[in-house]
């Protein structure tokens, strides 16, 4: 006799459930940059009424791969802001990256206008080692500073390391009682009402 365990409308729940979970576990944020309006984006500036998007590389470390809050190593490291509008390229701007909390400069972009909406400059971040820093974004008007920042860590954690054994311990536990549930309803008898 057939056990109804294994019958198709419950290999077809799980099979759906196994998608989902997948879908669910080995996803990234998919808007990580640039996502949606009302998206909070942690790698963005609000300087005045226009955002400036703050982009780290580490060429050494991860090629082409873009950081914001946490840059993983401490190396020589490639910063790229840019203007979302253009409102900011008529505006003298100036960029700044100190080291907290002593605010140690590490680097400095005179007040100008970037016609170009992008200003890049690079950082050997083993000089000044592991530790928090900030960006500054500052609109210099007649005399006057509108400072715009974002805090961001070097060397100091590796968010995307933690989080995928987790991810994948979790997927084989519950794999794993499955597995163990469906073996035990397996070979326990069928009772008929």
């Amino acid at each position: 006799m057939k056990n109804p365990m294994l019958s198709f409308p419950l290999i077809h729940r799980l099979a759906v459930f196994f998608v989902w979970l997948a879908a669910l576990t080995c996803s990234s944020v998919s808007f990580a940059h640039r996502g949606p309006a009302d998206e909070v984006d942690a790698c963005n500036i609000l300087v005045g009424h226009e955002r400036v998007h703050f982009t780290a590389y580490t060429p050494e470390h991860s090629h082409n791969k873009g950081y914001c809050e946490a840059i993983p190593t401490v190396e020589e490291t490639n910063l790229v802001f840019d203007y979302e509008g253009k409102s900011l390229r008529n505006l003298t701007v100036e960029f700044e990256v100190t080291k907290e909390p002593e605010g140690t400069r590490v680097f400095y972009k005179e007040p100008t206008k970037i016609k170009s909406g992008t200003v890049t400059g690079d950082v050997d971040f083993r000089d000044y080692g592991a530790g928090e820093y900030l960006a500054h974004v500052t609109i210099v008007d007649e005399g006057e500073r509108l400072d715009s920042h974002i805090p961001f860590s070097v060397g100091v954690e590796e968010a995307h390391k933690v989080k995928f054994p987790t991810k994948t311990l979790l997927v084989l536990g519950i794999t794993a009682v499955i597995v163990y549930v469906l073996k035990r309803a397996a070979r326990s008898p069928l009772t008929t009402a």
